[in-house]
């Protein structure tokens, strides 16, 4: 007899199969968003939920990422359901930042590349954060510089080497997101990542790159030899 997806019992028995198979690290994308929803909608078969999330949003990664509002206009997604998603995107920005503030930010590339994919991926508008460092290359802070358009942030470069002052740094990484999937830095990028490196050079403080998130890419500037 074919299970109803209507009866306890067999929602009870699928989702314990899915605590197993995640234990046993053999779960595939749509299942682990399934068993995270499972935790906080208990009465209802959330495979569907899952499924059309990854669909919409084009996997598990952007599903965590994306905006609260976007999440909550998807048919099935309440307030709590968002809060508790968003809830696991901060901890874990929280989790790869305690690493960065612990050890030098360049100890593991792919921390700090997945910090600002957390922190910048999934946004609807562009933003400009900035990564001020000591002697060690530690973080002293993220600061969200500026938040501007779909298209355009604008960027300060004498307010950057004020806090930079302030915070006696060393030296500096600029981020910002193209909310455009895959595009990486635009000419005015180059320009305004000039200016930055100048002025800050007349203090000797470093940028040592300028990062790029755009489509779950992490673009260098360092990297596309834009640094000169």
């Amino acid at each position: 007899m074919k299970p109803n997806d209507n009866d306890l019992d067999f929602h009870n028995g699928h989702r314990e199969r899915l605590r197993r198979k995640f234990l046993d690290d053999k779960l595939a994308d749509y299942e682990l968003l399934e068993l995270l929803l499972s935790f906080v909608i208990p009465r209802r078969d959330v495979r569907p939920l899952a499924r059309g999330l990854i669909e919409k949003f084009g996997g598990v990664y952007p599903v965590i990422t994306a905006p609260i509002n976007k999440l909550m206009e998807f048919k099935g997604i309440g307030r709590n359901t968002a809060i508790f998603i968003k809830a696991i995107h901060k901890i874990m920005i929280a989790g790869y930042k305690s690493t960065l503030d612990r050890e030098t930010i360049f100890h593991n590339d792919k921390i700090l590349r997945n910090y600002c994919l957390l922190s910048m991926a999934g946004k609807d508008k562009e933003e400009v954060r900035v990564l001020y460092l000591d002697d060690d290359r530690r973080l002293l802070a993220d600061d969200l510089h500026t938040i501007g358009t779909v298209d355009w942030a604008t960027t300060y470069p004498r307010e950057i080497l004020k806090r930079a002052l302030e915070l006696n740094a060393n030296s500096i990484l600029m981020v910002h997101n193209h909310p455009k999937p895959n595009t990486s830095f635009s000419s005015d990028d180059i320009k305004l990542t000039k200016q930055v490196m100048a002025i800050l050079a007349t203090v000797d403080i470093a940028l040592i790159d300028h990062y790029v998130v755009s489509g779950g890419v992490v673009y260098s500037a360092r990297n596309l030899f834009l640094l000169k």
